[in-house]
């Protein structure tokens, strides 16, 4: 079994040199694959048992720290312009 597309790509054909159009969840023959260097471009396969998930946008997320707040943005600074100077 093939690996399949996460998002549509744009190969071209390596030996007929014609644009290939190729959807997610298609499953592109190894010829076609090897024009795909993208590793994000790929569906992640799941890991085996016992294996950790990534962290990001293919695997969860980890849980807020409750006792850590979020810091209050710096107070903004006002610039002098010509007219004060004067």
């Amino acid at each position: 079994m093939g690996r399949r597309l996460a998002t549509a790509v744009h190969v071209q054909h390596p030996t007929s040199r014609e644009w290939v159009v190729l959807e997610p969840g298609d499953e592109p023959a190894e010829e076609l694959a090897a024009e795909i260097p993208n590793p994000g471009a790929w569906e992640d396969e799941e890991p085996a048992a016992g294996e950790p998930k990534g962290i990001g946008f293919t695997g969860s997320q980890p849980e807020p720290d409750p006792e850590r707040e979020a810091a209050p943005p710096a107070p903004r600074r006002r610039r002098k312009t010509a007219e004060a100077d004067e």
